[in-house]
């Protein structure tokens, strides 16, 4: 396995109205494979895309991973989003992770 990113993201912790993502199940990307899943606040993820750490989605099937799309910050009226598809809404979108 190549490696993707610095993490991949395969779940994600939403707020009760599914709008803001509380945090996300990352897993470090070794190149070799997917580390075990550790916990990250959304504040600190933002914090580390801006500092230049890469992040992706992954999907898990059988016993294998599969990268999704790259994970970006897109400001909307003055407020940080995480998300993998530019939009003008405001509210975090990582696809269809699933959710804890």
């Amino acid at each position: 396995m190549a490696k993707w990113a610095d993490y991949a993201i395969t779940a994600v912790h939403y707020d009760s109205d599914h709008d803001r993502i509380i945090e996300v199940e990352i897993r470090e990307d070794t190149g070799e494979t997917l580390n075990a899943p550790t916990k990250m606040l959304r504040e600190k993820v933002v914090k580390e895309i801006q500092d230049g750490t890469t992040f992706v989605t992954a999907f898990k099937k059988g016993d294998n991973w599969y990268k999704g799309d790259a994970v970006e910050i897109y400001r909307v009226n003055g407020k940080n989003y995480i998300r993998t598809v530019g939009n003008n809404k405001e509210k975090d979108n990582l696809e269809n992770l699933p959710e804890y």
